[in-house]
């Protein structure tokens, strides 16, 4: 045999193996890849019964805290509005009006049943533990938060 038929059946070989890895991790993962939708659009969008989050910004106003624990509210993203209801404790930079990501399972119910919540911030956003290091070595230069 040539060499350069040997090439062409390793480089073959190689491209058949990469291929089904690339396959056979992408069949594995199909449960947990989650698609991103604004509230206006994932009515249209998605699916019942699939992994996806919804993000914009927390409706002033609509937040009620429920009586088994969680919180209820409305994520808008200026074009329509959906109402989230989350079981657990919301994290501790949720607040209203302010950006937030919900994952969960759309069940194209009129509420979104949310599994995790996100709380987005600002980039000028610093933990605190930071912020009290600045301090104490003398390098802080932002306001006093």
């Amino acid at each position: 045999m040539r060499r350069s038929r040997q090439r062409l059946i390793v480089i073959g070989a190689v491209g058949a193996i990469l291929a089904f890895a690339s396959g056979l991790t992408l069949f594995g993962l199909r449960e947990r890849v989650s698609y991103f939708y604004a509230p206006s659009e994932i009515a249209l969008k998605a699916k019942p019964g699939e992994n996806v989050r919804i993000g914009g910004l927390v409706v002033v106003g609509s937040v009620k805290r429920m009586d088994d624990g969680g919180v209820a509210f409305a994520v808008s993203d200026q074009k329509g509005a959906l109402n989230v209801r989350f079981a657990g404790q919301p994290p501790d930079l949720f607040a209203q009006g302010q950006g937030v990501v919900a994952e969960g399972v759309w069940r194209a119910a009129p509420v979104f049943e949310a599994s995790r919540i996100l709380a987005k911030h600002d980039e000028n956003y610093m933990p605190k533990e930071v912020v009290e290091a600045l301090k104490t070595s003398g390098e802080w230069k932002g306001d006093a938060r």
